[in-house]
């Protein structure tokens, strides 16, 4: 009796905990503007495909309410809750992304995302908050063996390499990276050396990075058309050439908010992995430039309730979430300005996905 009374304490002090509204304030100003456009942006080609400007704002803002709620709902569950299934998480990702080699649909030559009826769903969205709660959970338990080479870094890392071998089956080399990206600052956070990752990476991460551009001629192709985009500028250098175009004539206060000429048809799905571009050409560098401190903010706030965390397991799970948001942004900001080369990735709370519920929620 007493340790069921213990557990409802522990609830209910978890329920009456103080909302951070500073995060809470910044993630509804990124979805705002993301909103905002979403509908600019994605009109045209909305006009042109279906004959109703308004589809893809409609639908990213039903999955805006409905991560709205799941964020609320979501936020009174006590995190400590899901440790308990962090070996399970594991099992799932595995699972899931087995599941998209058999089942999924194949498109542009990939396996990503699995159809039913007219839902479709992308399992390595849901993989990296797995992957999230799973490393939280084994690193916390294993928290004692962190410095070793062999028992900490060797280990979890061999943890990771299933799930980055079905990803890449796929393939799909930007969530790989944004995967590994994740688990190694969990892992550094965690206890794990530096100087680990510094040396395995040279000896081994970086001759399989080079291998695995190699292998495939696509990827090659987009180091090389990064390098010049204008050598193929009618070709797979069109889309990053528009983008620079979009930014370019934004100047420092923009074209205006739907003004954008480069969203006609000229940059591919601009409401997609391209949409930081016409919000460059729309607003500008002031609008680029306030956009990016409020994902600073929010990266700020992330890394502080990381700090504040009562435990190990709030404490990495909160990391892990901010560096997954972190990595996003930073990866699809320099793809569409050309600083390095193009591969799909969504800007969080921007992009028009579904996955935008699985920003919100978080």
């Amino acid at each position: 009796m007493a340790k069921k009374k213990r557990k409802e304490k522990s609830f209910s002090s978890f329920l009456n905990n103080p909302i951070d509204f500073t995060l809470l304030i910044t993630i509804l100003l990124l979805l705002s503007i993301g909103l905002i456009m979403v509908l600019s942006a994605s009109s045209p080609s909305a006009l042109a495909e279906s004959g109703d400007s308004y589809s893809y704002f409609s639908k990213q803002l039903i999955f805006a309410i409905l991560g709205i709620i799941a964020m609320l709902f979501i936020s009174k569950v006590d995190y400590r809750f899901y440790q308990k299934f962090y070996k399970h998480a594991w099992w799932i990702a595995l699972i899931a992304l087995a599941i998209v080699l058999v089942a999924g649909r194949e498109v542009n030559g990939a396996k990503r995302w699995i159809y039913i009826g007219s839902l479709s769903i992308q399992p390595s969205e849901i993989v990296k908050l797995l992957m999230i709660i799973f490393y939280a959970g084994i690193l916390m338990k294993n928290r004692d063996q962190l410095e070793s080479y062999g028992k900490g870094f060797i280990k979890h890392i061999f943890l990771l390499a299933p799930i980055i071998g079905l990803l890449l089956l796929q393939p799909h080399f930007s969530a790989s990276i944004v995967i590994i990206g994740i688990c190694s600052i969990m892992m550094i956070m965690g206890g794990c050396k530096f100087s680990h990752f510094i040396a395995t990476g040279a000896v081994g991460g970086i001759p399989a990075l080079v291998g695995l551009i190699f292998l495939e001629p696509y990827r090659l192709k987009r180091v090389i058309t990064f390098i010049d985009p204008w050598q193929d500028e009618i070709g797979d250098g069109w889309q990053v050439i528009q983008s620079l175009y979009a930014i370019g004539s934004g100047g420092l206060f923009g074209t205006g908010l739907g003004d954008s000429k480069q969203k006609f048809l000229y940059i591919p799905e601009p409401h997609n992995d391209f949409i930081f571009s016409i919000l460059g050409e729309e607003l500008g560098f002031i609008g680029c430039a306030v956009v990016l401190i409020l994902f600073a903010i929010f990266i700020w706030r992330g890394i502080l309730i990381a700090m504040r965390a009562p435990d190990m397991f709030g404490s990495l799970v909160a990391i892990g979430i901010t560096a997954l948001v972190a990595i996003q942004v930073i990866i699809n900001v320099a793809v569409v300005t050309s600083s390095m080369p193009a591969t799909g990735m969504p800007l969080p709370f921007f992009s028009y996905r579904w996955n935008s519920v699985i920003h919100i929620i978080m």
